[in-house]
Formats: structure tokens, C-alpha cells, sequence
């Protein structure tokens, strides 16, 4: 998953926790409901700025770079 998306979901997760705590929620359906709008809205941030989520290119394993760039030296 592209580095970007990570750290937006990361993000609405962060706001969710904090939400949470400084609301006192404590029911399921509560923080679900939290969760579910930080994470529209960071979306909606990402979209106002050009980035779609489903048009980014998932970023190649690193471990799987290293393979190819050890083998691409050898050869």
C-alpha cells in the first residue's frame, strides 16, 4: 500500500482515539461511528488534493526491491 494511504489511515485512526477519549465513548457503535467520519473526512482531504486512493499504484515490497536489485547487480 502506498506510504500516503498508510499514513492517512493511520491518521483517522489517531483522530479516533483522541475523539474517543476526550468524549468519554465507550460503546462500540459509538467509536465505530467516530471512526467511520474521520476516516470520509480524510478521504475527502485526500480527494480535494488529487489523490484517489483507488488510481495509486500499491508500492513494491522492499524486501522484494532488494531481490531485484541484488539480482540486477550479479547479472
Amino acid at each position: 500500500m502506498p506510504t500516503i494511504l498508510l499514513k492517512a489511515k493511520d491518521f483517522a485512526t489517531e483522530i479516533t482515539i483522541h475523539n474517543a477519549k476526550e468524549n468519554h465513548m465507550d460503546t462500540e457503535s459509538q467509536i465505530s461511528s467516530e471512526h467511520v467520519t474521520n476516516n470520509t473526512s480524510v478521504r475527502d482531504t485526500l480527494l480535494s488534493r488529487g489523490i484517489t486512493p483507488e488510481k495509486l499504484s500499491p508500492e513494491d515490497d522492499v524486501n522484494k526491491l532488494r531481490r531485484k536489485l541484488s539480482s540486477d547487480t550479479k547479472k
